[in-house]
């Protein structure tokens, strides 16, 4: 199904994210997580791609897997990161040819080692590029586009990371998907900022909870920048080991949802680290049973009563 319908038929969107296993075992514990999910009944599900294109054949068989495989909404990432046009249109026919229909376009991270992003030969400078590129060349395909609340590493004017954001959405993008973050103030703040500045998609907010100290370290180096809040870091500094942090780490990751979603928030975006876990917890605790009970709240107090 498109991205567009799907934003459309459920608001708020409820959304898992994957990553492509490396091993046999990888691969039996993701499919397990994919099978616990499924029951939550998600809008969609992405699945990601490595830096330089490192999972590139990973991702697109587990994409066409699931696609095969299961009833959800597929989204594949794409990034320019080592690939030169004429292999991001095969990529891209092969994807139509397998039914699927959706794309998060992503410029990508240097591959390990390189300090910063160099376009291959023939390739992208930017996600704008290439979302452009995608709807010149596969206009029926849904295309996702990422945005940083908490600003891009590589674009510390705030004021120029908006217009790149712009440039995306101008080429042809369907949507918005967040880089995690903590504090739900800076993904309002970014939500106006992208108002003001004449964007109109629907912006989903990206959720990942913290699940032990070693996470925690990880999700600084990956999203740098990333504002941890001294509310969040004071209750971490009193968890006494990994299970109470994962306990934390969820309970603030709820907190976050229930506002949200409190705010009308158009959809939800859950990195699931190929874990189920995390995510259950917070559907439980919420007490809902899928994604559709966010979408019909209980109206009749009577059933309080």
């Amino acid at each position: 199904m498109h991205i567009s319908k799907v934003l459309n038929d459920n608001h708020p969107s409820i959304g898992f994210e994957f990553f492509p296993p490396r091993n046999a075992e990888a691969s039996t514990n993701l499919f397990t997580s994919i099978k616990d999910l499924t029951p939550l009944k998600p809008s969609y599900v992405s699945v990601t791609y490595g830096a330089g294109g490192s999972t590139r054949q990973l991702t697109h068989d587990l994409v066409v897997k699931l696609q095969k495989e299961t009833h959800l909404t597929i989204v594949s990432h794409l990034t320019c990161v080592g690939s030169t046009r004429t292999e991001i249109k095969e990529i891209l026919g092969k994807y139509t040819a397998s039914g699927i229909e959706n794309i998060m376009a992503l410029r990508g991270d240097p591959p390990k080692g390189e300090q910063r992003f160099v376009p291959a030969k023939d390739g992208f400078s930017n996600a704008s590029e290439l979302v452009g590129f995608i709807k010149k060349h596969f206009p029926a395909m849904g295309i996702g586009v990422a945005g940083f609340p908490e600003g891009h590493p590589d674009t510390p004017n705030r004021l120029k990371e908006m217009e790149f954001l712009k440039a995306k959405v101008d080429q042809g993008a369907d949507y918005i998907c967040t880089q995690l973050f903590f504090d739900n103030n800076d993904f309002y703040d970014f939500c106006e900022r992208a108002e003001l500045a004449g964007i109109r998609l629907p912006i989903v907010a990206g959720i990942m909870p913290v699940s032990s100290r070693k996470g925690l370290a990880r999700m600084a180096e990956l999203a740098l920048g990333a504002h941890f809040p001294a509310k969040l870091l004071r209750a971490l500094s009193r968890a006494v080991d990994d299970e109470y942090v994962d306990k934390v780490g969820t309970h603030w990751a709820t907190e976050q949802v229930r506002d949200l979603i409190d705010h009308n928030v158009r959809g939800v975006h859950f990195y699931t680290l190929n874990k189920s876990k995390a995510t259950l917890k917070i559907y439980e605790t919420l007490g809902v049973r899928s994604s559709e009970s966010f979408r019909t709240p209980v109206t009749n107090l009577d059933a309080f009563k």
